[in-house]
């Protein structure tokens, strides 16, 4: 924890003298997901055991905020790497472009889980996909199937009877965070296409469909909790029959005083993450700046630590953080990609 404290602080000084007008910086600059903040953060400390850098800054400003700053410009007073927690959006992609950040390597570093939890002497629910949709949804299916309403349901166990009659409260990331992003992809899209009516809805016209699925409750029943876990994670054990939605990184560390949901009758694991058994399972990725390297003393070194074996494969230190490692062919490819620098095209 001291040297996690010195590293910050050594990184902060040296950003902050190139904030005065200077057209240099030395050392090399992460900014984004919450999530992979903690591996971002092993692998700066670890870098700075086997290196003679300048020691690196690592941000936590959600995956939106960090790929914001990324894309906003080329040189030393925009980040080199965005960590995220999801894919580059095509809309990030191309403000990227607008703003002369031509030349972007995309690499997937491992998985991690999007987990519900509650505290660890809280009731157990084990919820289906479509349950997540009907609890936090703003806009629900009438009973007669025809059209829309404003979400009515106050209990578990008016959205699934065989739920515990317990009141509907969850606290989850804000709208900059790459896991609430994958969270309404992968449970409340995912649980609307359950629903007949949505489906239907789907099918016929897209937008309007995505709209419905990804726009949550603003009734207190969905409580945007900030960026950071250690916050949702105090409002758990403050709040009896509250839920938590965070990262499967961050439950591992906190076992002791939380416990998941199953989702669909699967626990969250390592193994049901890694197989996609686990129906909230996500990649998550680091984006360079390929006309940074050469430039950013230590830029390409800190890369290929980040992506070794002794970090990111099976065994390695970020798998103890947290991190569900890429099978070893997957993170094989990767690494080729990382050492040959190879461009990412604009995403669908």
């Amino acid at each position: 924890m001291v040297r996690r404290a010195l590293l910050l602080v050594a990184s902060l000084l040296a950003v902050a003298g190139c904030g005065r007008g200077s057209d240099t910086r030395e050392g090399v600059w992460a900014a984004g997901s919450s999530t992979v903040f903690p591996f971002a953060i092993r692998v700066a400390e670890n870098f700075q055991r086997v290196t003679d850098a300048a020691p690196p800054r690592v941000e936590s400003l959600g995956t939106g905020g960090g790929i914001k700053a990324f894309c906003a410009g080329v040189g030393p007073n925009h980040p080199d790497i965005a960590t995220a927690s999801r894919q580059m959006k095509a809309s990030e992609f191309d403000a990227c472009a607008k703003n002369g950040v031509t030349e972007i390597v995309e690499l997937k570093i491992g998985y991690d889980g999007i987990v519900v939890a509650t505290a660890r002497n809280g009731a157990s629910l084990d919820l289906r996909i479509e349950d997540l949709y009907l609890g936090l949804a703003k806009q629900t299916p009438r009973p007669n199937g025809q059209g829309l309403v404003a979400n009515p349901h106050l209990r578990w166990d008016e959205v699934n009877p065989a739920l515990p009659a317990q009141r509907i409260q969850v606290y989850g990331p804000p709208p900059t965070s790459g896991t609430r992003d994958a969270f309404l992809e992968l449970g409340m899209t995912a649980g609307a296409e359950k629903l007949p009516q949505l489906a239907a809805l789907s099918e016929a016209d897209e937008d309007r469909f995505e709209a419905v699925a990804h726009t949550l409750r603003e009734d207190n029943a969905w409580i945007d909790a900030g960026e950071n876990d250690n916050a949702i994670l105090q409002t758990l054990t403050r709040t009896p029959g509250s839920l938590g939605v965070f990262g499967f990184s961050f439950l591992e560390q906190n076992l002791d005083v939380v416990k998941p949901e199953t989702i669909g009758g699967v626990p969250p694991s390592a193994e049901a993450i890694a197989d996609g058994s686990y129906p909230l399972a996500r990649s998550l990725y680091i984006y360079v700046k390929k006309q940074h390297i050469g430039v950013v003393p230590g830029l390409r070194d800190f890369l290929r630590e980040f992506m070794s074996e002794g970090a990111a494969g099976r065994g390695g230190y970020l798998q103890d953080r947290g991190l569900v490692p890429l099978p070893p062919d997957e993170l094989a490819e990767q690494r080729a990609i990382a050492s040959n620098l190879t461009v990412m095209s604009r995403p669908e």
